[in-house]
């Protein structure tokens, strides 16, 4: 059987909150930081809150005014070509 198979358990592991909260357990880590823990989580709070650490929002928003922008830049170009007669209009026949 192979020896030292199993990492080194830690009784008095410390865990940090980003809120501020610290409490011990047992893990195989001596050390963890956490983002969300019972105190400031909006299913145990009952508080309802944006919880985005990673940024996602923001980087959804930013996509989509870039491609805002692109589809404005998109259509005045059509708008400068139709007003030259390069391209038709699009009619809605139905």
């Amino acid at each position: 059987m192979k020896t030292d198979l199993h990492p080194k358990y830690h009784h008095q592991a410390k865990i940090t909150c980003a809120c501020g909260n610290e409490f011990v357990v047992g893990s195989s880590k001596e050390k963890i930081d956490i983002e969300l823990c019972h105190m400031c989580h909006p299913f145990y709070t009952g508080q309802q809150k944006l919880v985005d650490t990673a940024g996602v929002v923001d980087r959804f928003k930013a996509r989509m005014a870039k491609s805002a922008e692109k589809k404005d830049k998109n259509r005045s170009k059509r708008t400068k070509l139709q007003a030259k007669g390069k391209v038709k209009k699009a009619t809605a026949d139905k």
